[in-house]
């Protein structure tokens, strides 16, 4: 079962807090009536709603970005609103609300395309302890170490057995360091038209789903909901406990703290041409031109302590790859090289390419706000063709908002 809340027992993934690689790039000019919001824990009474690496990005620093006022001036429909599907206590799902499935039995969206190269080609190890000398070569001089901390390295040399040639030419032992397979999940494309919440499965534990809502799990539904699948959410209910649950087949509900729900999200006043949503309490990213969203996806942002600021913020720089590092000397260090396809729009705040941990939708991050490799390249190479903004540089804000409140229990 995942923790909103309390996300800290798993590994974290870090963010920079300072990258000297962006101050270089820059000296070269370089709502809906579908909610989705967690209930109030008051709630007494099962209730029902409606139913090849491109160029780097030339921009300006800026190291305090003002959040805007936010006021939302489109509010889009979804399509699944029909009384047919809406929960009646003692009741099984409706012929009607059957039909309607079968009709549409899954998501109308299109996974993009996977960034074959960065995840062939680019080769991705943990140093799982602190202290790990750095060589000149096989076998040669020590020349620095690793220290004890968070740390990722690039491979680039497997060949001389027992040693590995990391970014930056040094060497170290194999037995120092553990390869990790960056993750394969991909976002989707939404089709013209678009505005039906559907959602991806979090759990990894392969739950079954509920006869009803706030009911037990049980096999008599006969659906396993399974990491990373997508449903049409043909409906929702809120059980006595305050829990929101979704329809997603016929008398198969799934409890929310194991699905993240993408569903339309209003233009904030002030924003045109490209866009990006962030929803916090979801972990989703949908990307819109103008009105239309034309993307969406999981991401991870920052745990509590650490979490992603809201506001609108214009993405400043974007680097192919970057270097990340922070909170050098204390046990909390990070070291991370070559992570992929960054863009910067709260200061030193960034969506980026994910390699260390597969686990999206979950809050995993020191603020920044993680992305799968393949979709951080989807986005970076949609907002590096839009349009240019006043300065001359590709103009996409960020609208990073939350559209619920976390409690203890909650998922993401």
């Amino acid at each position: 079962m995942r923790q909103r809340l309390f996300a800290a027992t798993i590994s974290v993934a870090f963010c920079v807090l300072f990258t000297s690689s962006i101050f270089q790039a820059a000296a070269q000019n370089t709502v809906s009536g579908f909610v989705t919001n967690t209930p109030s824990a008051n709630a007494s009474a099962i209730a029902t709603s409606p139913a090849a690496a491109p160029t780097l990005i030339p921009a300006t620093p800026t190291l305090a970005t003002t959040a805007t006022p936010i006021t939302p001036v489109v509010t889009q429909e979804p399509v699944y609103n029909v009384p047919a599907c809406q929960y009646a206590v003692g009741q099984p799902t409706s012929a009607e609300c059957i039909a309607l499935m079968e009709k549409y039995p899954e998501p109308n969206v299109t996974p993009i395309k996977q960034d074959g190269y960065t995840l062939d080609t680019y080769n991705f190890w943990k140093i799982p302890t602190g202290g790990v000398p750095k060589h000149d070569a096989p076998g040669g001089n020590i020349i620095g170490e690793i220290p004890n901390g968070f740390n990722f390295v690039r491979v680039v040399d497997t060949s001389v057995d027992g040693w590995l040639q990391i970014e930056g030419g040094e060497w170290i032992q194999r037995q120092f360091a553990e390869f990790r397979q960056a993750s394969y999940f991909t976002g989707v494309l939404l089709p013209e038209g678009w505005n039906q919440p559907f959602g991806w499965v979090l759990d990894t534990t392969g739950i079954y789903a509920s006869l009803f809502p706030g009911g037990d799990s049980t096999s008599e539904s006969g659906l396993i909901p399974l990491h990373y699948e997508r449903y049409n959410i043909y409906a929702e209910a809120v059980d006595v406990d305050g829990w929101k649950w979704y329809l997603v087949g016929p008398n198969q509900w799934v409890k929310q703290i194991y699905m993240a729900v993408i569903q339309p999200t209003p233009r904030p006043e002030g924003v045109s041409g490209r866009w990006i949503a962030v929803d916090l309490f979801e972990q989703t990213l949908v990307a819109y031109e103008e009105d239309r969203p034309v993307f969406a996806t999981l991401v991870s942002t920052g745990l509590p302590n650490t979490e992603t600021n809201e506001g609108i913020f214009p993405i400043w720089a974007s680097l192919p790859r970057d270097a990340m590092s922070g909170a050098t000397g204390a046990p909390n260090a990070y070291v991370l090289q070559s992570v992929p396809w960054v863009m910067y729009f709260d200061g030193s705040i960034s969506m980026h390419g994910t390699y260390w941990h597969d686990t999206f939708g979950y809050r995993r991050s020191r603020g920044c706000v993680n992305l799968s490799i393949s979709d951080a390249r989807w986005v970076f190479e949609w907002q590096a063709a839009a349009p240019a903004g006043t300065d001359g540089n590709p103009l996409v804000n960020v609208y990073v908002h939350s559209t619920g409140d976390y409690r203890e229990g909650d998922n993401k």
